[in-house]
């Protein structure tokens, strides 16, 4: 059986808390800014969870699970 491959992608945009959950960082933030409001670019900066519904997919491109 050949080794299981982490997703180099997933690597870069991913990381695991100290409790199993995994963080990521929100989307909209890089260009067109100057139609976001300064609460919602502030509200962006902020790391969030993958739901629960999508954390199996993520840890197996991580090769977690």
């Amino acid at each position: 059986m050949p080794k299981v491959k982490t997703n180099c992608g997933a690597k870069k945009r991913f990381s695991l808390t100290g409790s199993g959950k995994i963080k990521r960082k929100h989307a909209y933030k890089s260009h067109l800014l100057a139609c976001k409001s300064k609460r919602q670019k502030r509200d962006l900066t902020n790391t969030g969870l993958v739901h629960e519904s999508n954390e199996r997919g993520v840890k197996k491109l991580l090769g977690l699970a």
